[in-house]
């Protein structure tokens, strides 16, 4: 006898015959004869009697088609296949509808999920087909009943959820220095290792391009300037050996001659052995420079995931102070602030500069030019953001400025924020680790759901009852996840799982991955923490101190909470201040057709991006920066501090300093800044004005208007999601 039923979706509930009375039912209504009780019933007793003790839908539904066909009302059986088939139809009526919009290249959130993604081009639309259908295979058939509700309530947003199936990781801070020693092999390829700056350049590329074939997240180069440096040197020496060539003079002396700083020199009146010297020098910086300007025109250029979309990449540097890794900072500083092409920002690789006391920060310090130099860079082409060594959270013991390999010792971020350092399960440090998967939670949900909760304490009391029982999900889910993860080869990764992640060295190509991955980090974020205050005591965290120490409260709990996580499965669980794109609006178009428009919490088209101050909230950067910091210490899975600056910010690099600064006396952990930069795609010419519509000096319309979506740039808003253009339009001025 049949007790329980497997729908569709994965769940399990107790058999119920009158659904299946009601379906033979509305068949009957459409024949000549009607409706014939009787028949209904001995079918559906010979069905629940004879039937197993567990059945799913489709099975229940055959039977009740055979048992009609050997009925007397034959043409009751065609009337039930038809409305079977109308529900099939209307169950998949919403997958067509997403795929039509994609045939059609509609601008859609589906189809502006991602902005660094082209859904429009062939590659683009198949990878959200692709998507689409990939996603509620996940539903029905990876997740656990609690998390599948928590996704269907709105609560719970798992990322990269069509990547789920693939069992590939997030990201990764490459080892490039274990590749450009030794070269490696993917696919059908295979790289030598590499001899001189230009090779070295274009290994960097093809191995971030290779990895994010492999991955479904963000690639990063945790130490770019260091990584790079062995090799200018390598070709300052080719270009000596080449003057011997030429000159048919033994030069061998200069091979390991003294270099104080790679600068270009005038060689008129220079005779002999100094001429040559300082004309190798000359021709290094000209070649550096080349590798430079070629290695960020390739990450613009070069496309990955079939085709889809540029490389998500992210490089850190500015603490190598030797003459050549001096030499690799300055000249990537220069090319960025050059241009691709004819001059347009690049948009990847996302720079960081590695602030650091002592070393790239202090007039004092060995690199405070460069760090001078890169913050003009930031004025003119928002790169590179600023990430700050000297925040007590990103110390570590083993660092050392006399260690040459100081930099495995120096937190490195990627992308919109992600941050490894901290590590339970193996050496704390960046280098050959990254996120293996993360999901957010929308915590405006649970509070709007406590809103009717007169009193106050009683209402924060729910809020964190729910809170808590989210959190116990969601740690599980991602858990969950990573059991399936690691039960993939290790020859599925070719790269990733050979060259790049900690440990892999170790694997054999039939090896499953469970032994190395444990040294990743799961995170757990968080949308929405103004929206939420608002909903629970009326003000957000920019206004109210009562505010700001129940968001301390709030998101110090989910730090305890993701503590306990990590005890009790044994993992590098973290809290993420989510950098949310297309969830800055779904969470809210869901709540607001559940809960209506609710002043300052559904009233707009996004929530606010994790712990960040809302966008239109009107407050100085210091106030800003005294508001957000105390996040940053709680957030160790990733976070960030943006400003927006007023005016054109190439005549004031000061205020980029300035910015820096404050991180600095805050104990900001990342940050950047954002401002206004128009370009005239026909002549060139460039301005910080808002909303220049037509170039002024060749009067073109044809204008490029640069912005920040979350952690990179996009170069036009035509990619933009909806949630993420109300919020752009929002968007002011901090002063």
């Amino acid at each position: 006898m049949i007790q329980t039923i497997v729908k569709r979706d994965g769940r399990i509930v107790g058999f119920n015959e009158e659904k299946i009375k009601t379906a033979i039912r509305k068949a009957m209504l459409v024949t000549e004869k009607g409706v014939d009780e009787d028949l209904i019933q001995r079918i559906v007793d010979k069905i629940s009697t004879q039937g197993k003790e567990q059945m799913t839908v489709d099975a229940i539904q055959d039977q009740v088609e055979l048992e009609l066909m050997k009925s007397p009302r034959k043409e009751v059986a065609k009337g039930y296949i038809a409305y079977r088939n109308q529900r099939d139809i209307a169950r998949k009526a919403k997958t067509r509808e997403v795929f039509l919009e994609i045939i059609a290249a509609k601008k859609t959130d589906v189809t502006r999920e991602n902005a660094n993604m082209n859904a429009d081009t062939p590659a683009g639309m198949m990878m959200k087909f692709a998507s689409e259908s990939t996603k509620p295979f996940v539903d029905d058939y990876l997740l656990s009943p609690d998390a599948r509700e928590a996704v269907r309530h709105n609560l719970l947003h798992i990322h990269d959820k069509d990547y789920y199936p693939t069992k590939s990781l997030t990201c990764v801070q490459h080892p490039l220095d274990n590749i450009l020693k030794h070269g490696f092999v993917a696919g059908h390829g295979e790289s030598r290792p590499a001899k001189r700056i230009e090779t070295a350049s274009v290994i960097a590329c093809i191995s971030m391009e290779t990895a994010q074939n492999e991955m479904h997240g963000g690639q990063a180069i945790p130490a770019f300037d260091f990584y790079m440096a062995p090799y200018v040197r390598a070709s300052y020496i080719e270009e000596v050996k080449n003057l011997e060539s030429l000159t048919g003079e033994d030069l061998h002396d200069l091979y390991d001659a003294p270099i104080k700083d790679y600068l270009t020199a005038e060689l008129t009146g220079m005779v002999g052995k100094d001429r040559y010297f300082h004309h190798a020098i000359n021709r290094t910086v000209a070649r550096v420079h080349q590798a430079m300007e070629a290695f960020v025109h390739n990450m613009n250029t070069i496309h990955s995931r079939g085709g889809n979309q540029v490389v998500f990449s992210s490089i850190n540097y500015g603490t190598d102070f030797s003459a050549e890794g001096r030499c690799v900072i300055r000249e990537i500083l220069k090319t960025t602030y050059e241009g691709v092409g004819n001059g347009s920002t690049a948009i990847f690789p996302i720079q960081i500069w590695k602030k650091k006391r002592g070393v790239s920060y202090l007039p004092t310090d060995p690199n405070y030019d460069l760090y001078q130099l890169a913050c003009k860079v930031t004025a003119r082409r928002f790169f590179p953001n600023f990430v700050n060594l000297d925040a007590p959270y990103n110390h570590h013991d083993n660092w050392r400025i006399d260690d040459p390999n100081r930099y495995k010792w120096e937190v490195a971020t990627m992308g919109c924020r992600t941050r490894v350092f901290d590590n339970r399960y193996g050496e704390k440090t960046s280098i050959g680790r990254g996120n293996l998967s993360f999901s957010t939670i929308n915590i405006v949900r649970l509070a709007i759901e406590c809103m009717d909760i007169a009193d106050k304490e009683a209402r924060i009391n729910a809020f964190f009852a729910k809170l808590d029982n989210l959190l116990d999900i969601v740690a599980l889910q991602l858990h969950e996840r990573y059991e399936f993860q690691k039960t993939a080869m290790a020859k599925q990764f070719q790269l990733v799982m050979s060259k790049l992640w900690v440990g892999a060295e170790n694997l054999q190509p039939d090896d499953t991955i469970e032994s190395v991955i444990n040294q990743g980090t799961l995170g757990i974020g968080f949308i929405g923490l103004a929206e939420c205050l608002i909903a629970l005591i009326g003000k957000h965290h920019g206004e109210s101190e009562e505010a700001q120490e129940l968001g301390l409260r709030i998101v110090t709990y989910m730090r305890n909470r993701q503590l306990e996580f990590s005890q009790k499965y044994e993992h590098n669980y973290s809290i993420l201040a989510t950098p949310a794109e297309g969830l800055a609006g779904r969470f809210t178009k869901q709540d607001k057709k559940d809960f209506g428009i609710i002043p300052g919490v559904t009233d707009r088209d996004y929530y606010t991006n994790s712990n960040h101050v809302p966008v239109y909230y009107h407050c100085s950067p210091r106030h800003k920066a005294e508001i957000e910091a105390p996040y940053h210490p709680l957030t160790l899975g990733g976070h960030i501090f943006y400003v927006e600056v007023d005016g054109d910010a190439t005549q004031n690099p000061q205020a980029i300093m300035d910015i820096v600064d404050l991180m600095d006396e805050y104990n900001i952990g990342y940050g950047s800044v954002n401002h206004n930069r128009n370009r005239c795609m026909d002549c060139g010419y460039e301005d910080a004005s808002e909303g220049l519509t037509e170039c002024p000096v060749c009067h073109s319309h044809n204008i490029d208007t640069l912005q920040r979506i979350t952690g990179y740039l996009v170069g036009t808003t035509d990619r933009w999601n909806s949630g993420k253009l109300a919020e752009l339009h929002d968007r002011i001025v901090h002063k």
